[in-house]
């Protein structure tokens, strides 16, 4: 199975931003420069944390989005095309690569594997891992795993195997 975007490779280019008015990006940014100045040990780190805190207020009242300053992992190349409705917790694990759509909602202890498309109006409601490549259709709402490079669909979702290549 020949992928174009890698899953453990994060591409950065995919989070730069290019004109000041790009909430999504202005968001993970400001979520990135909070974790680095957590972790740092710079005398004055609290100025800059509490910037990027009154930053990431700001960007999430203009996208609508929930996403917590302390989500655990957050893999580089994460694309978050309409944020409106997002809402992560922070204990997910979301992996590099990664595209999520509108009104997507991802409960506690999520895994989600790299190069991962979660469509509008998906719901993981359980925590579960999701697999390398894999796609979760719009609105579907997983409750199982979903293994790498299937697609969940549907209300339950169910998985739909990928075909093999001859």
């Amino acid at each position: 199975m020949s992928q174009s975007i890698s899953a453990t490779e994060a591409d950065w280019q995919r989070e730069k931003i290019e004109k000041w008015w790009s909430p999504s990006k202005q968001l993970l940014k400001s979520i990135r420069e909070y974790q680095k100045w957590q972790s740092s040990n710079f005398p004055f780190k609290a100025i800059f944390m509490k910037w990027n805190a009154l930053q990431h207020r700001f960007w999430s009242v203009v996208t609508g989005a929930e996403i917590h300053l302390n989500t655990k992992k957050m893999g580089g190349g994460l694309v978050l095309t309409h944020p409106n409705g997002v809402v992560i917790h922070p204990d997910v694990e979301i992996g590099v690569n990664c595209l999520i759509l509108q009104q997507v909602t991802i409960v506690k202890g999520v895994k989600i594997g790299g190069h991962v498309d979660i469509h509008a109006g998906a719901k993981v409601i359980r925590s579960v891992t999701i697999g390398d490549h894999a796609k979760i259709g719009a609105n579907a709402v997983v409750l199982t795993d979903v293994p790498e490079g299937a697609t969940a669909v549907g209300v339950p979702a169910r998985i739909i195997l990928p075909t093999k290549e001859k």
